[in-house]
């Protein structure tokens, strides 16, 4: 019978890192990555748990993290963001609904409590918030480290927005065309690939979304004003308080045209800052300890659920990553 065993001989243990993996965005990818074909013994599709497993594992083996905590939404679209901007996630809220249910597809409903089970059998703390997004809970945890590196590892860009070089380095693995393909963003790239400047790279990319606006997230931006114009407008003035005064202001040099666009979205940049802007003061409990285990915290219960969903080889691969760190 197959059964959860940890290999000997594990190598030396890594420099002190904390990753921090937005659970939904990852999982929402393995689900779409993967066929709905793969199936458990069953018959109930298993692809977005092979897949996230899978990604769990590789992250372990490619970055050997001492602690991990994969970061829950437990209010997908709070209110405090929907009172300040109605249109927030509004285009993805479950039909008939009433604005608290995410439009999810069906296969992947019943996926996500055999990903949390998992995780819970493999020893990996979770973490959520009342009130707050997978979003705040990721800058809430990267932004009280004062002791740990930090990698946050999202398909979300706006987590763009926590990179840091102090107290501690906080970088983004952007995922958002697979993990192949992830790049690791610290504020030097992300001034230089989104032109946004560099001594405040990562507040000045909210600033950034907040002009451009997100179509994804229901959030309109300012009318006229894309990516581009934006990246120039923070690099001119410097931020976007700074933008905003200068669109008043008499004396400066800005367009008259622009002035105009800024003076028309005044009532939406009132409000779009705390949308966009991760919270950093979110009251996060964990599942249990962030320290990553050797190895998993209920080998015989991982057994059983590898078995019972046909997930002996992503399984497999995430105790051998667990013990080879």
């Amino acid at each position: 019978m197959w059964s959860v065993t940890a290999p000997e001989n594990p190598t030396p243990a890594p420099d002190p890192t904390l990753m921090l993996l937005d659970g939904a965005s990852l999982w929402f990818r393995a689900f779409h990555a993967i066929p709905e074909k793969v199936t458990a013994p069953d018959g109930s599709p298993v692809n977005a748990v092979r897949g996230f497993v899978d990604m769990v594992a590789s992250l372990i083996r490619t970055h050997r993290p001492t602690r991990l905590v994969v970061c829950l939404d437990l209010d997908w679209r709070p209110a405090f963001r929907v009172a300040a901007i109605p249109s927030y996630k509004a285009h993805r809220v479950a039909t008939g609904s009433d604005g608290t249910v995410e439009e999810v597809p069906p296969a992947l409903l019943p996926q996500v409590p055999v990903i949390l089970d998992v995780l819970a059998a493999a020893g990996i703390a979770t973490g959520g918030a009342a009130g707050f997004e997978a979003d705040d809970v990721l800058g809430t945890l990267a932004a009280r480290e004062t002791i740990d590196r930090v990698i946050v590892v999202s398909g979300d860009r706006d987590l763009l927005q926590v990179v840091a070089d102090s107290p501690v380095p906080v970088r983004v693995l952007y995922a958002g065309r697979g993990l192949a393909k992830a790049e690791l963003f610290d504020p030097a790239l992300v001034a230089e690939r989104y032109g946004v400047p560099g001594e405040r790279a990562g507040a000045a990319y909210a600033e950034l979304a907040v002009l451009r606006g997100d179509p994804s997230d229901g959030l309109p931006g300012v009318k006229g004003v894309g990516e581009k114009t934006a990246a120039s407008l923070l690099q001119r003035y410097g931020s976007l308080d700074a933008v905003r005064a200068a669109a008043v202001d008499e004396s400066s040099s800005m367009a008259k045209g622009m002035r105009v666009k800024l003076a028309a979205a005044a009532d939406y940049l009132d409000a779009a800052l705390p949308v966009v802007r991760v919270a950093t003061d979110a009251n996060v409990d964990l599942s249990r300890s962030d320290v990553l285990p050797a190895a998993p915290a209920a080998p015989e219960q991982l057994t059983a659920l590898a078995q019972r969903w046909g997930l002996e080889r992503p399984v497999s691969a995430l105790v051998a990553a667990l013990a080879d760190r």
